[in-house]
């Protein structure tokens, strides 16, 4: 398809959604020469209790690129020992340390992530990011997409391209405008999202707890908490009808050191709720389309992965793609199969491992009823050795079949 001379309504490929797998598939496709036109619906990226886990794998991909030395400089907290407060008792459970090349996850703020990603891909002149460019439907040629109907602050346009990416994450429009069908596996649970005020006294590092039929997770942002709290799948609107005071208690009866800033949740305002889903597209492309990321495989927040395997999802994309974009040959559709087949199995693993922790260890906690969770002492005693809490962290952290870098990069 030659291209419109019209650079407005003309691209080689266009990526939907200006998320990690977003950024990074624009970078990576700029980098290696091809003209990339990325659509992000914001004016910025600056929105509040997204994921901000950055894992060794996606550590090792800034690396290879060049931009790990620029991402150390972001505000930022490493953690390589993740431990849970069970009825009262600490347990470490996720153990970084001893790992190879990196052994941490950084807790990074996404915004500060994602701009770092579009500051280098604004080195390539074949970098396009347009915000506020809403992608509101698909073009089709025959039977084939050939481009996106698109919303921006000057109007509504049509972008023509020969590849589209949909990187919209799991309420994705081009998802659904495509008609791709994919299995649900439900979730038992949703999460509350909120800060809390840190002191300078506090229990160090990021941990869960569960007690008395309710659990939580805090992050440790150096200045606050960043706050998961797990309540029962669909009980939103009910918790929502009740006092604040009710999520007060239960905070500081898990935590009772935030009792002195139990005001600090000042209403269900200031309460962000993430409906958690665990899905699948059975096909993840369609001639002249591919989707990736969370539009392809929402991931359950356990872990946090998700922004990690969005990230391993873009660079086989664009190790697979960016030599025939780039030489304006046409994408046929087992091109893109074989980015899901390549894909398709890490992410059915960390899926399966995700749901077998949501229906035995978080539904268990969650319908407790007042009883102490424990832990078996068989467990116990297993995740005293560190190489039994290195095979959560390496299979979280690096995953499976580990995506590197292979396209060229061509001169600024």
């Amino acid at each position: 398809m030659p291209l419109d001379p019209n650079p407005l309504h003309s691209t080689r490929c266009c990526v939907v959604g200006g998320g990690p797998a977003g950024m990074m598939l624009g970078l990576l496709l700029a980098r290696a020469g091809v003209a990339v036109t990325v659509l992000e619906k914001h004016g910025d990226f600056l929105r509040d209790f997204r994921g901000d886990t950055v894992h060794p794998s996606t550590l090792q991909i800034l690396q290879e690129l060049g931009l790990l030395q620029k991402f150390k400089q972001l505000p930022q907290r490493r953690e390589s020992l993740l431990s849970g407060l069970i009825a009262g008792r600490e347990q470490p459970v996720v153990d970084f340390r001893g790992l190879r090349p990196f052994d941490y996850l950084a807790l990074v703020p996404q915004w500060d992530f994602l701009n770092l990603l579009a500051d280098a891909g604004r080195r390539y002149p074949s970098f396009d990011l347009r915000m506020r460019h809403t992608a509101t439907g698909l073009m089709r040629d025959g039977g084939r997409v050939a481009g996106v109907r698109v919303e921006s602050p000057d109007g509504a346009y049509e972008l023509r391209a020969d590849l589209v990416v949909a990187c919209d994450g799991r309420h994705s429009t081009i998802r659904a405008a495509a008609g791709l069908k994919g299995t649900d596996y439900g979730a038992p649970m949703d999460v509350l999202w909120f800060r809390m005020p840190r002191s300078a006294h506090d229990p160090q590092g990021t941990f869960g707890i569960a007690n008395d039929g309710h659990l939580m997770v805090l992050l440790n942002r150096n200045e606050y908490w960043q706050t998961a709290f797990v309540v029962p799948k669909g009980s939103d609107a009910e918790l929502r009808a009740q006092p604040i005071d009710r999520l007060r208690d239960a905070v500081v009866r898990l935590a009772p050191f935030l009792s002195d800033r139990r005001d600090s949740i000042e209403s269900w305002d200031a309460i962000s709720t993430l409906a958690v889903q665990v899905d699948r597209l059975d096909r993840w492309h369609t001639p002249g389309l591919l989707l990736i990321g969370d539009a392809a495989h929402a991931m359950s927040p356990i872990g946090g992965v998700g922004i990690n395997l969005a990230i391993q999802d873009a660079v086989a994309a664009a190790n697979a793609l960016a030599t025939p974009l780039r030489e304006g040959r046409r994408i046929d559709e087992a091109q893109l199969a074989a980015v899901q087949r390549r894909r398709e199995l890490p992410v059915r693993v960390v899926q399966r491992v995700q749901l077998a922790i949501q229906n035995r260890v978080i539904s268990r906690a969650l319908e407790a009823d007042g009883r102490p969770p424990r832990i078996p002492w068989l467990l116990r005693l297993l995740l005293s050795l560190r190489v039994v809490r290195n095979r959560p962290a390496r299979l979280f952290g690096y995953g499976i079949r580990q995506e590197h870098v292979r396209t060229p990069e061509l001169a600024p």
